[in-house]
């Protein structure tokens, strides 16, 4: 019986030692450099599991569409450079714009409000995407859409009476 007890304490020594080599080798510490943003992402996969084999209800899928977006996000952005997140920060808006869609879609409770709600953030996450990616481009574009829409009310065609009447060309 000792044999066995002593085989165990072996094992369990030499695996201590392996993962202190490891750690002074600086495996760890580039794992958990490389790997954190699955902290984030692999809860949000998880509830959604939990969700579709049926073993939680609706509600999960409110954290379980942030989780998820944000994970993919930072992991994104963790790969390839925070540089990104100039660019990518509207895509907060759009987890909770994911998480609230997921539920309202799946939920047996109908609430109308939070489908529109989770469109509208969905839609303002890309607005200001693709605001992001023009820059201070954006600004020029959105002052030159006012200035033509100023011109096009000042010509008269804003007005309901200055337009012709459509008589099919006779």
């Amino acid at each position: 019986m000792s044999s066995k007890n002593d085989m165990k304490l072996g094992i369990f020594i030499a695996a201590a030692g392996i993962v202190i080599l490891f750690g002074k080798l600086g495996v760890f510490g580039f794992l958990g450099r490389a790997l954190w943003p699955l902290v984030i992402l692999v809860p949000g996969l998880f509830l959604h599991v939990l969700f579709f084999s049926s073993r939680a209800s609706a509600t999960v899928l409110i954290p379980a569409g942030i989780l998820t977006v944000y994970g993919l996000l930072l992991g994104l952005c963790n790969t390839w450079g925070w540089g990104l997140m100039t660019h990518l920060w509207p895509l907060l808006l759009f987890g909770i714009a994911v998480g609230l869609y997921e539920y309202s879609l799946y939920s047996s409770a109908r609430t109308g409000g939070l489908m529109t709600t989770s469109v509208i953030l969905g839609a303002l996450s890309l607005v200001l995407f693709i605001f992001s990616l023009l820059g201070t481009g954006a600004l020029y574009l959105l002052g030159a859409v006012l200035i033509a829409a100023g011109i096009w009310l000042m010509a008269g065609r804003g007005k309901p009476g200055s337009r012709k009447k459509w008589n099919g060309g006779w």
